[in-house]
């Protein structure tokens, strides 16, 4: 079954959408990007953008996508229940991290390699652990960077240059936040030369220590699709590879690129984002040296090409559904599965909610801090080793952005992060997923056990209204504490609390502001009980 959007045609919307929407925050450059307008011209004659639901399907093992059925009135109560001792799967310590684009990178952290700005750093390590957690950088900008090397013309797809002091930058935001790296290597240029000379100076300038792979090129299922130009000529798209591109030959180009690189930091991929093209993911992993790290892409939905009544378009109701978290999820465990039998973990190291597009309502919206604590927690139900969520300045699912006079930086803190903290609170490294139920299908509940406590995540996705929530936890006694993480609403982009604290406006700290509230609950014969206002969401602690 594919997983994120199937085929591959979202990813035409979302990489053409960046190149011609997004801009520096800094300085209004265009952010690099693969694709022109000339391609955009050639998919539109070619009548992608009128698909719909019958081209594209969630990759949800459940069928397509359904409105939830609705209680039969509102308010209701729903009941909850958790066994504490039914382990279903250990979360691994480094599950949860971050990918960013390279241009980003000094957008976020600045240029100065000896001071790289805090403000990131502390939002950083509010969410990753302290030691284990990753940091990917890379994506779609992977294969239009390059490393001068000498004597070697700069290749025609190529159009941003790293450099000592861009990677120092790098290596020193790892340190500053206790992280390791995916770095994104160059690929599409296919030189044994390029990629060497990257991946030796990531060694020399970032060290050993703080890489944790070299991922080899990005969504290579593109680099021989006539519309998608590595760069263009007379106004027509140059693919990077020869049509009909295909899994079979990226193993072997992986394998003779691999060779040349330093053995002692492993290799990751296919970075793929197409269940279709890695069905035989066995095969790569097979014909691919020094692999330490599948890694996959996700994204459920699409605004570019698909009308608002296809089923991969992005409304909040979809947003807040099964079928964009669990069903997601349950399309990824056959490349979970396939990958642990080679005795290797399957990371997610690309994945937010909307691939391309601005769709109302959603972007930037609180919805999406509902929607990624239950994404991140169905994907690890399904054994996913990590997930590391994609962010850039001006993504419609971006997580902070900043600005700085000299070294004082102010950061602005969107929607989205929030359900990260949330998620990082209840999951803390040493914690297992345990067994929890819920008999409403707007109430989600997920739970884990860790460090002598439970917690249960509680999310309402009824829009409209609030419900009472019964939560039964066998053997537990004794009060327990509720932190809420609310909003003025689900398409709320300001007022967003975690146990009534924010960052405010702006953020000069990293730190939430005010004082932490959480809620005292009294069990009544082993029933906790609290009322959940709509599109909210609580974490239940308890011994």
């Amino acid at each position: 079954m594919d997983f994120g959007v199937r085929l591959h045609k979202p990813r035409i919307g979302r990489l053409l959408s960046r190149r011609l929407t997004a801009r520096l925050s800094r300085g209004g450059r265009s952010r690099p990007a693969r694709r022109g307008l000339a391609a955009v011209v050639t998919i539109l004659a070619m009548g992608i953008v009128g698909l719909g639901a019958a081209g594209w399907s969630t990759g949800s093992a459940h069928g397509p996508y359904r409105d939830p059925v609705k209680p039969s009135s509102a308010g209701s109560v729903a009941t909850v229940k958790v066994t504490p001792s039914a382990v279903q799967r250990r979360i691994p310590s480094g599950f949860l991290g971050l990918s960013i684009e390279y241009w980003a990178l000094e957008n976020y952290a600045g240029q100065n390699p000896r001071a790289v700005n805090p403000v990131l750093a502390r939002l950083i390590r509010n969410v990753l652990p302290r030691r284990g957690g990753a940091l990917r950088i890379g994506g779609v900008t992977t294969d239009k960077t390059w490393l001068p090397v000498n004597g070697v013309a700069q290749p025609k797809g190529v159009n941003y240059s790293l450099s000592k002091r861009r990677l120092r930058v790098a290596g020193s935001l790892a340190r500053a936040t206790g992280s390791r790296l995916i770095m994104g290597v160059q690929f599409e240029a296919d030189s044994q030369t390029l990629a060497g000379a990257e991946t030796n100076a990531m060694l020399a300038n970032i060290g050993r220590g703080r890489l944790a792979a070299f991922e080899l090129g990005n969504e290579p299922e593109l680099f021989g699709n006539p519309n998608f130009g590595w760069y263009t000529m007379n106004g027509k798209p140059v693919p990077g590879r020869p049509p009909g591109y295909d899994l079979p030959t990226f193993t072997r180009d992986f394998a003779h690129i691999g060779a040349a690189l330093p053995a002692q930091v492993p290799l990751a991929g296919p970075s793929s984002a197409v269940g279709q093209w890695v069905s035989d993911l066995g095969t790569f992993i097979g014909g691919a040296p020094h692999l330490g790290l599948i890694t996959l892409h996700r994204y459920p939905f699409q605004a570019c090409f698909a009308s608002p009544s296809s089923p991969v378009y992005p409304t909040m109701s979809r947003l807040l559904s099964p079928a964009a978290s669990v069903g997601q999820a349950s399309g990824i465990a056959p490349f979970v599965a396939t990958a642990h039998a080679s005795h290797l973990p399957l990371s997610i190291d690309e994945m937010n909610a909307v691939s391309c597009g601005n769709p109302p309502r959603v972007t930037n919206s609180f919805g999406l801090a509902l929607w990624v604590v239950d994404a991140l927690f169905a994907d690890a139900a399904v054994g996913v080793d990590s997930v590391d969520v994609h962010t850039w300045p001006g993504a419609v699912y971006q997580l902070f952005t900043f600005s700085h006079r000299g070294r004082a930086w102010r950061g602005s803190v969107y929607p989205e992060y929030y359900g990260l903290l949330l998620f990082a609170r209840a999951a803390p490294p040493g914690s297992s997923l345990v067994e929890s139920s819920s008999d409403n299908p707007l109430i989600r509940a997920w739970a884990t056990r860790g460090g002598g406590r439970t917690r249960v995540v509680l999310i309402n996705d009824d829009t409209a209204h609030g419900h009472r929530v019964s939560v039964r936890v066998a053997g537990a006694h004794g009060i327990a504490t509720a932190q809420l993480l609310r909003a003025p609403g689900a398409s709320a982009k300001r007022g967003v609390t975690l146990a009534n604290q924010s960052f405010g406006a702006q953020t000069g700290t990293g730190a939430l502001r005010g004082a932490p509230h959480t809620i005292g609950i009294a069990s009544r014969r082993g029933v906790y009980s609290l009322r959940l206002s709509a599109a909210s969401a609580a974490l239940v602690t308890l011994r």
